[in-house]
């Protein structure tokens, strides 16, 4: 596969229709699905003369990453924007606020503890 076709296929696959998706409409209310996307690619081509493997090639890649974003609801004529709930995000955010937690009592708990010890000697 050449570069080329390559970049062709990164251009068809991130269009709009890959961020918005057909409207759906049931009962006088229009949804219109939106994802967000991340797309990316690359590639080289080189030549070796010389050396135990000479010769040619080329070689490219290309990713693509879409998430849900959310809705657009269409009724009466007013839009409403309808944002998708990632459980796993907030899943994981609050582990990440757990661990902190953790780790910042952790370490209060050992400073009083050292203040303490140092009293005593102090004392003794």
């Amino acid at each position: 596969m050449d570069i080329m076709d390559v970049i062709d296929q990164a251009k068809d696959n991130a269009t709009v229709n890959r961020v918005f998706g057909e409207p759906i409409t049931r009962e006088g209310v229009t949804v219109v699905p939106v994802a967000k996307i991340a797309s990316g690619g690359g590639g080289g081509r080189g030549k070796q003369e010389g050396g135990q493997h000479p010769g040619e090639g080329s070689g490219g890649g290309y990713g693509l990453s879409a998430t849900p974003a959310g809705v657009f609801v269409i009724k009466d004529g007013e839009v409403r924007w309808q944002p998708a709930v990632d459980v796993n995000r907030i899943v994981l955010g609050g582990q990440i606020v757990g661990v902190v937690l953790l780790l910042t009592a952790r370490a209060i708990v050992r400073m009083a503890t050292r203040r303490r010890r140092g009293r005593r000697l102090r004392k003794g």
